[in-house]
């Protein structure tokens, strides 16, 4: 069975490049652009892993991730969190909230794939 992985991800051009990769190479992709939402869609589409954007409306990504990483449940879900500004306070912060990895845009397909597989223990 193919692997899920969620995209909360507002851009429609990631959301395109990253589903296109991904299913291209197996897994299921599914994906979200609401901030406000996003947790309630982690706990409904029960993903093996999260690509998580750092800057989304109406909800950051670390605020999620905090939440993500205080519901026992979804604590130990692997979380790939992209940003576009890629500023060392934002790992720093990312990282104290528990994040699994940390990547910037723009992303080289290959390297967003390589993330994927190492997260969800394909490598």
């Amino acid at each position: 069975m193919a692997k899920t992985v969620l995209l909360v991800e507002d851009e429609p051009n990631i959301v395109e490049a990253i589903g296109f990769i991904l299913s291209r190479s197996g897994y299921q992709v599914h994906s979200h652009g609401d901030g406000a939402t996003a947790v309630q869609t982690v706990r409904r589409e029960a993903p093996d892993m999260l690509i998580l954007d750092l800057m989304l409306p109406n909800r950051g990504g670390l605020e999620i991730l905090r939440d993500l990483r205080a519901d026992p449940d979804l604590k130990s879900l692997p979380v790939l969190m992209l940003t576009a500004r890629g500023q060392k306070k934002d790992r720093e912060q990312a990282e104290l909230f528990g994040v699994s990895a940390f990547m910037s845009k723009p992303f080289a397909n290959g390297d967003v794939l390589e993330r994927v597989r190492a997260l969800i223990g394909e490598a």
